[in-house]
């Protein structure tokens, strides 16, 4: 609530911002970001994108986000790891350091539905990523779609995907001091530090 009355807010160790589609997640990341750039001018940010861009409806897509992101956040830096996700948040933290992960959604699917080869199985990256967040030496925020407030999806395919997203929703959850549901832009408290 801090956030609302214009006083900024403390920055978390670690954050998993997750709610739908367009609810706000990213741009609370980006807000985050921004914050944290602004406190100090030795402070740096960078997001880890996990897109890829496999069609030109996700190439424009990811065009249009660092784009937009660019224009928001001036001055954060931009890697790419669609699976390599702990290992590049391992290299990447350090205590002036704060590192978005968006999304943790499109990086399970990249394990699990790849465009090429065989799929993947979770549970060792999941750990490692786990890991990674727990060690990290500056501040993790980490975005992911909730898409287990619908119906039961048909297709055996995506009930086991709604599934292992949910686990890793609820692993990482536990593994954050904070964790914000995003809905229509507003930030709901789910988990606080203590």
């Amino acid at each position: 609530m801090a956030e609302a009355r214009g006083t900024p807010e403390t920055i978390a160790r670690s954050e998993f911002i997750l709610g739908g589609q367009r609810s706000g997640k990213s741009r609370r990341a980006e807000s985050l970001a921004r914050q944290w750039l602004d406190a100090e001018a030795t402070h740096r940010a960078v997001l880890v994108a996990t897109a890829q861009p496999w069609d030109e409806e996700m190439r424009a897509r990811i065009a249009r986000h660092q784009s937009d992101r660019a224009e928001r956040v001036p001055g954060m830096a931009t890697v790419e790891a669609p699976l390599a996700l702990a290992e590049t948040l391992g290299d990447l933290t350090a205590p002036d350091t704060l590192v978005v992960v968006d999304c943790l959604t499109l990086w399970l699917t990249n394990l699990l539905m790849p465009a090429q080869g065989e799929p993947a199985d979770p549970q060792a990256p999941t750990q490692a990523l786990l890991h990674a967040i727990d060690t990290a030496r500056g501040p993790v925020v980490l975005v992911g779609n909730e898409i287990g407030l619908g119906v039961i999806p048909m297709g055996r395919e995506t009930r086991a995907f709604v599934d292992a997203l949910g686990g890793l929703n609820q692993a990482v959850a536990r593994a954050c001091e904070r964790v914000t549901f995003m809905a229509a832009g507003l930030p709901l408290s789910l988990k606080a530090p203590r």
